[in-house]
């Protein structure tokens, strides 16, 4: 059995576009949805051999909105992909879904095709706060929707559910993780509000509108991590919760520096050693694809002390969190100052061990982005002594 893979196809069609989003998705482009299904089978057909030593074993379809694309144009996507990759026996494959569209008619013809998890966009469950940010669905076609996924028989479900929303307040948000529960998904994602530069939200506050402050958003998050242990979900990253079994198989490559491949525009991937993306352009992309033209944004290949650094960045978004040894063994680099810092963090609550490895608190995971950074410095300055230390040892290049 090669290495394992996983496999991402974005979709980027909505039915609306949401106040907050910064995604590379497109409302009011179904006429280009024909086309970009062109497009996108060949780019599966042409990237597919590059993976003949690699075992595919997770799919996610992400957008966007997937369930927005059409039945059959999703079920010509997992035909090809099946194919032409080779799937792992027990490949999980997700489809993202809105409410608003998550038909069960087409619901249960994926899941003879294998999808087996679905990730819905709940975001609340009241609908002021839905319609303050220009979401396409109520609650009501949240609790339906979840109705025909059941009714399909898909093994699991993911709800998305958004802190920090205009107009909300601790009670609301509450209620929204109630009704989440009630509805008994396997997995759920709570994600604190951010405002994205450019976005019609962030215009709204730059007009004076009032979002809740960084303190409450703080009181939400906490109060959730809390409430979901004491309902039997397992936090295993900062913003996702899951029953025993249930973690996302695809986005743990994602924060556990496996490789991935993604396909579509705007998609990432990091993969053979490099990482890469393809243009966030739609009518670029498709042109590119069917003419054999450049599709490529980007492109690097990873140095391994930059490995290093995202393997700090990265593990520590989840509880399975760092290990020296382990860090040594694949960077070969120093991490005795690194421990320091952690022992420091460790001392204030932020960070606790489990065995030999060290992990963020819920109270630490609030404050990530500071001491994450704070590591980073500190593995640099810790490389910048080794280099002259060792230069010290050898002499002055060129004497």
């Amino acid at each position: 059995m090669g290495e394992t893979l996983g496999l991402y196809l974005h979709i980027p069609f909505c039915r609306s576009k949401c106040d907050y989003c910064d995604f590379y998705s497109l409302a009011g482009r179904e006429d280009r949805m024909d086309d970009y299904q062109k497009a996108l089978l060949r780019h599966i057909a042409e990237s597919a051999p590059l993976t003949r030593k690699s075992v595919v074993n997770s799919v996610y379809i992400g957008g966007g909105t997937p369930s927005w694309y059409g039945e059959k144009r999703l079920c010509e996507l997992l035909k090809a992909v099946r194919k032409k990759f080779s799937l792992a026996k027990n490949t999980e494959i997700t489809l993202e879904v809105n409410p608003d569209s998550a038909d069960g008619r087409m619901l249960r013809r994926l899941r003879r095709l294998g999808v087996n998890r679905v990730s819905m966009g709940m975001q609340s469950a009241c609908d002021a706060e839905l319609r303050s940010v220009h979401r396409p669905h109520n609650f009501q076609q949240v609790m339906d929707a979840v109705a025909a996924v059941r009714e399909a028989k898909i093994r699991a479900l993911n709800l998305d559910l958004i802190y920090g929303l205009p107009g909300q307040s601790m009670d609301s948000w509450k209620d929204s993780v109630e009704k989440a529960l009630a509805l008994a998904p396997e997995h759920l994602s709570c994600y604190g509000l951010t405002l994205e530069p450019g976005t019609p939200l962030a215009q709204r506050v730059e007009r004076g509108e009032r979002l809740p402050d960084d303190d409450e958003q703080a009181e939400r998050y906490l109060w959730t991590v809390e409430r979901l242990a004491r309902a039997g979900y397992e936090q295993y990253e900062i913003s996702n919760f899951a029953r025993t079994g249930f973690q996302s198989r695809h986005n743990l490559k994602y924060w556990m520096g496996r490789p991935y491949l993604g396909l579509g525009a705007a998609a990432h991937s990091d993969f053979g050693g490099c990482r890469f993306a393809f243009i966030r352009d739609l009518e670029r992309y498709i042109q590119g694809v069917l003419e054999g033209e450049e599709i490529l944004a980007e492109s690097q290949r990873i140095p391994l002390r930059e490995r290093g650094s995202e393997y700090l960045m990265l593990r520590l978004r989840t509880t399975h969190g760092i290990e020296e040894w382990e860090y040594r063994r694949q960077f070969y680099m120093n991490f005795d100052p690194i421990a320091v810092k952690l022992s420091d963090y460790e001392q204030r609550g932020w960070v606790e061990r489990s065995g030999r490895r060290w992990h963020f608190t819920p109270e630490g995971f609030l404050l990530s982005n500071r001491l994450i950074g704070e590591l980073l410095e500190a593995q640099e300055a810790a490389t910048l002594s080794d280099t002259l230390e060792k230069i010290r040892e050898g002499g002055l290049p060129g004497r």
